[in-house]
């Protein structure tokens, strides 16, 4: 199985927790042709941002750990790379680089320097201009929001297709039995990766 398909599986597990745009990437026929690649480039404070971002998103918690452990923040600049076409990965760049000016011009300072309270503002209040973004259709919001919409899909898909959120944030039988698609659970038991 590659990567692709790998990713499908995962996005399908997931159901509706990945906006169409991101599904109709990873369900493309197509093969991003080599100079659609790597149209954008990112810093290291970039992808710091994005693990900061990632970790606010799925947090550690006492049974499982988070999306900086499982490496999400190097994960998604990949698939934007990777997986995106151009005009896209231009669109996700202009909305992390405003995200950024936002954070600086507000705190000071990044993203990851600001108390964790104020970044799950941040974030609440981004994902509120996302959603009235889908009525409103305003032309300067399209960039912002859809950085966080691709952000908040490749961090679920990153987390639980990593070996962390497979193994750790779910239940994982390494030698499975017969399939049965209809079983029960325990109360408090998590949900299947394999």
């Amino acid at each position: 199985m590659d990567r692709r398909e790998a990713l499908r599986s995962v996005a399908i597990l997931l159901g509706t927790t990945i906006s169409a745009g991101t599904t109709d990437i990873l369900f493309s026929s197509y093969t991003l042709p080599e100079n659609e690649k790597n149209n954008v480039t990112f810093s290291v404070e970039q992808r710091k941002l994005l693990t900061e971002i990632a970790d606010v998103i799925i947090p550690t918690t006492k049974s499982s750990p988070g999306a900086k452990v499982a490496g999400v923040g190097k994960f998604i600049p990949m698939m934007i790379n990777d997986c995106y076409p151009a005009k896209q990965q231009q669109s996700f760049y202009k909305g992390l680089t405003e995200f950024e000016a936002r954070v600086k011009k507000t705190y000071g300072k990044s993203y990851g320097l600001i108390p964790l309270k104020d970044r799950q503002k941040l974030l609440t209040e981004l994902r509120q201009e996302t959603l009235d973004q889908k009525q409103a259709k305003n032309p300067d919001q399209a960039d912002i929001t859809y950085f966080f919409t691709i952000t908040r899909d490749l961090t679920s898909l990153g987390y639980f297709s990593s070996e962390v959120g497979c193994t750790k944030a779910r239940e994982y039988l390494p030698i499975p039995g017969s399939y049965d698609g209809n079983t029960t659970l325990k109360p408090g038991q998590k949900s299947w990766a394999t």
